[in-house]
């Protein structure tokens, strides 16, 4: 079993007090931002069940939402529209969404660890980038949490402004469902255009 505890315990035994965990939710999806997020857990931070956001329910992920925040030493959130994501690509998007909400924070890291997502010549905090980070740090895993619930409940709202599209249920992903919506009611902002099933649709629209 793995200990989500490990990689902070090293670092802390290092002297890396302040050890900053980030991630992003909102890769795939055909609408709406992607979200980072970066946290700070106190040495004595203790969630039973708390992993990797996909891992959990989402009544588990609005449980542990308010308590993470309470209890974290510092949180940062950063939001990248889907507009910038066109610009400068989905890989980019989370990179910069990460410094972003490092910056965001009310306390500047001594270390940073991230869920795969290399940081080198984009800071001089130091760091390291750990596969499937998520299910391996406590602190990443606490990040996976605030950026899907923040998410998600971005996603609900855009659900009432446009309730046919049903993001509520898809959040945005490119289900069958979704991309049925998508067929039958077009294209409105929000969506990332350079996403192949918007691009077909664009790529349609203009012959």
């Amino acid at each position: 079993m793995i200990d989500l505890y490990e990689n902070e315990k090293r670092l802390w035994a290092d002297g890396f007090n302040n050890v900053a965990g980030c991630d992003e939710a909102g890769r795939g999806p055909l609408y709406g931002p992607v979200v980072c997020a970066s946290v700070i857990l106190p040495h004595d931070f203790v969630l039973e069940g708390l992993n990797d956001s996909k891992k959990l329910s989402e009544k588990k992920r609005e449980l542990y939402y308010p308590i993470i925040m309470e209890k974290a030493l510092a949180v940062g959130v950063s939001i990248v529209s889907a507009e910038e994501i066109d610009e400068i690509n989905i890989y980019e998007a989370s990179r910069q969404g990460m410094l972003r909400a490092i910056d965001n924070m009310n306390i500047k890291p001594d270390y940073i660890i991230t869920d795969a997502m290399p940081l080198k010549g984009f800071t001089n905090i130091p760091y390291e980038s750990i596969i499937k980070g998520d299910a391996k740090s406590i602190t990443i895993a606490a990040a996976s949490v605030i950026a899907k619930v923040t998410r998600d409940r971005i996603m609900y709202e855009e659900d009432k402004k446009h309730p046919e599209y049903e993001f509520c249920k898809h959040k945005g992903y490119p289900t069958k469902k979704h991309l049925d919506l998508l067929n039958k009611y077009g294209i409105i902002d929000g969506y990332r255009r350079t996403y192949g099933p918007v691009k077909k649709l664009l790529d349609e629209e203009r012959k």
